[in-house]
């Protein structure tokens, strides 16, 4: 293959970068995910590796590698931030509408949540549109996995971790 076809390591985007507010590291997400979830998209909006940024206490949400391309924080979004919010509800699963509230009452009341495995059916289904309604762009079952197992945790007494 000629050199001028090859793609060169350095001309590719950083899969982590850190967050110019925060400094947390912060994963790649999908440009379609920022276009679904910002409510308003300025004109010229030129193409740039977006990261998420997850860190609770920053307002940052998306940032871009390219410094000249804009930033978004919480108030920019369509949705709630389900892992900068501190108050109900917060949204888990964004496809659904499962919250954090939904996950601990039904493990309170039952001891297990069978909305976890009605969430993975969906999923198997191909009813998930995870890329366009999270704005983490990625499933969320790792994180109805996490709320489910400390909800468990604070009902059998187990001090939640956090």
């Amino acid at each position: 293959m000629s050199e001028c076809c090859s793609i060169k390591a350095s001309a590719l985007p950083a899969a982590v970068m850190s967050c110019p507010a925060c400094g947390n590291r912060s994963k790649q997400v999908d440009i379609l995910t920022v276009k679904s979830l910002v409510r308003h998209l300025p004109f010229g909006m030129g193409a740039a590796q977006y990261y998420f940024c997850e860190a609770d206490a920053c307002s940052v949400v998306y940032f871009p590698s390219n410094p000249q391309a804009p930033t978004f924080q919480q108030k920019d979004l369509l949705v709630r931030v389900g892992v900068k919010e501190k108050h109900d509800p917060i949204p888990v699963c964004y496809c659904f509408g499962v919250t954090r509230r939904d996950l601990i009452e039904e493990v309170q009341e039952t001891g297990k949540s069978t909305l976890t495995e009605r969430i993975k059916g969906e999923v198997k289904a191909g009813n998930c549109a995870c890329e366009v309604k999270n704005p983490s762009g990625k499933c969320c079952l790792g994180d109805v996995t996490r709320v489910v197992q400390e909800a468990q945790k604070s009902a059998n007494g187990v001090p939640a971790s956090g």
